[in-house]
C-alpha cells in the first residue's frame, strides 16, 4: 500500500477489497471484546480547516480503540497555509507524530502535505474527493449485501466530492454506478474519464442522468448529500431551486428495488435532500453508515502506521 490514502483512484481493487476485508475483521474483533492494540505509542494529528462531527470522533476513537492516540488541531491553532506554511507544517508534525489526517477545503492543500511530510497523510475530506468515506460506504454495501460487485448504486443530487469518491469506489469494485445530476452540478470531467479506465477493468457500468426516476430503478443503493457543501453557502438560495426534484422521498424510494437500501453521508438537511420518513425508514442505512468511519479508518491507519 502507498505511504499516503489521499484517493480512491491511487488504490488497486485488490487493495481496496483487501482494506475493506480488513475492516470487517477489526469490526468484529471490537465486537468481540476489544482490537488489539497494534498503534500503543503511536499518535496521529488531526489538522482541521473545516469543522467535523463524524471524522473527528471516528478518527479520535478509531486510534483510541487501536491502542493509540490522536491530537486535534483546530483551524486556528494552526492557519494551514496561513499562519505558516503547509511544507513547514507538514516538516514540523513529522517529526512529532506518525501520522497526520488532514480535512481542508482545497485539494492541494492535501497534495502539498504529503509532498512534504515524511509521515503518512489522511485525506479526511478535500473540495476534490472524500476516501475515507467511500471506503466506509463501500463497507457498509459489502456488509449488508454479502458482495459489491455487480451491484447498482445510484447517487442522486449533486456531483460533489462524495460522489467522485463513491464512483471511483465503485468503478475500482465492479459496481454499476448511476447517477443523476441537474444539468451545471456534474462531476469534473476529468475524474468522469477517469472512472470510465477504472471501470473497463472491473466490468463496472458508469450511467450518467438528469432524471432521477429514471435512474433509480432496479438499484440497490440510493445515495444522496446535501445540496450545498461547506464554502458554497453563498449559492445555497440558488441551488435551493434546482435540488427539489433530485429529493430523496419515499416515492423515488418505491421506484427502485423492494430490498434498496438508502445512504448518506451526513450531516444531513432533512426534508431537502432526504425526507425524516426515509431517512428513519426501513430502507436507511445512514448510522451504520456513519459507524462505519470508524472501522474503515482503523483499517487505513492499521495500514499506514501499524504496517499491519
Amino acid at each position: 500500500m502507498k505511504k499516503d490514502f489521499l484517493d480512491i483512484s491511487d488504490h488497486s481493487g485488490e487493495e481496496l477489497l483487501s482494506l475493506l476485508n480488513f475492516s470487517l475483521d477489526l469490526k468484529k474483533e471490537w465486537q468481540s471484546g476489544g482490537n488489539k492494540p497494534i498503534l500503543k505509542g503511536k499518535v496521529l494529528a488531526m489538522v482541521f480547516q473545516k469543522p467535523s462531527l463524524r471524522t473527528r470522533v471516528s478518527f479520535d476513537m478509531a486510534m483510541r480503540h487501536l491502542g493509540g492516540d490522536a491530537l486535534y488541531l483546530s483551524p486556528s491553532e494552526i492557519g494551514l497555509g496561513k499562519r505558516e506554511s503547509i511544507a513547514d507544517v507538514a516538516r514540523v508534525l513529522s517529526g512529532y507524530v506518525e501520522g497526520i489526517m488532514a480535512r481542508v477545503f482545497e485539494h492541494a492543500h492535501i497534495l502539498e502535505l504529503a509532498k512534504w511530510a515524511s509521515i503518512p497523510v489522511i485525506n479526511g475530506l478535500s473540495n476534490f474527493n472524500h476516501p475515507c468515506q467511500a471506503l466506509a460506504d463501500a463497507l457498509t454495501i459489502y456488509e449488508h449485501f454479502g458482495e459489491i460487485k455487480g451491484l447498482n448504486v445510484c447517487y442522486v443530487g449533486d456531483g460533489n466530492n462524495v460522489a467522485v469518491s463513491l464512483m471511483q469506489i465503485c468503478a475500482k469494485l465492479g459496481s454499476n454506478f448511476i447517477i443523476a445530476t441537474p444539468e451545471g452540478y456534474d462531476m469534473p470531467q476529468v475524474s468522469v474519464n477517469a472512472a470510465k479506465i477504472f471501470a473497463a477493468t472491473s466490468g463496472s457500468k458508469l450511467t450518467f442522468l438528469r432524471d432521477p426516476h429514471d435512474a433509480v430503478k432496479n438499484v440497490d443503493v440510493i445515495y444522496t448529500d446535501t445540496w450545498t457543501s461547506m464554502g458554497q453557502e453563498e449559492e445555497a438560495k440558488k441551488r435551493e431551486t434546482i435540488f427539489p426534484p433530485y429529493q430523496v422521498n419515499n416515492k423515488l424510494v418505491s421506484e427502485a428495488n423492494e430490498h434498496v437500501i438508502i445512504m448518506h453521508c451526513l450531516p444531513a438537511h432533512r426534508n431537502h435532500e432526504i425526507t425524516d420518513d426515509v431517512a428513519d425508514g426501513l430502507h436507511s442505512m445512514l448510522f451504520p453508515q456513519a459507524h462505519n468511519r470508524m472501522h474503515a479508518q482503523k483499517a487505513i491507519l492499521a495500514r499506514l502506521l501499524g504496517g499491519a
